[in-house]
């Protein structure tokens, strides 16, 4: 069996969570690097985060099945700010944050900086690091 990376992790939770969703949907699948990553965080972006390996028969169907977890949950809750549920994730890239690192990081012909992940709001704009916590069902 060959297996390829669906997704990365900065976090054990999270990628413990979706792997054992996947699992559920009897998608052949592990976690690589989750022990590295847990220990020495601070090595996370070196090595690549948690890596959440599944089989290549069923790359596909883990992504259809992610996604679809990923969109029921972010239509579950709703902006902070405008009420609507609309939320969306994205990557945002960080600027160097002073002249001095721009001009060492020009010199040196790189920039490695890891994007960030943030959501944001379509309808109104709003911006947020963590996604408001699902409405508890009464």
């Amino acid at each position: 069996m060959n297996f390829k990376p669906v997704r990365t992790y900065d976090q054990y939770i999270n990628a413990h969570l979706q792997l054992q969703q996947l699992q559920e949907e009897g998608i052949r699948a592990y976690l690589q690097d989750e022990y590295s990553v847990t220990v020495a965080p601070q090595f996370s972006n070196a090595i690549g985060g948690i890596k959440l390996m599944v089989d290549t028969l069923q790359l596909e169907t883990a992504k259809q099945i992610l996604d679809k977890i990923d969109e029921e949950y972010r239509n579950s809750v709703a902006c902070p700010r405008c009420g609507a549920n609309a939320i969306e994730r994205e990557l945002k890239m960080n600027a160097p944050t002073n002249w001095f690192t721009a001009i060492f990081s020009w010199l040196m012909g790189s920039y490695a900086v890891a994007p960030e992940q943030q959501y944001k709001c379509t309808k109104c704009g709003h911006e947020m690091k963590d996604l408001p916590p699902a409405p508890e069902n009464n």
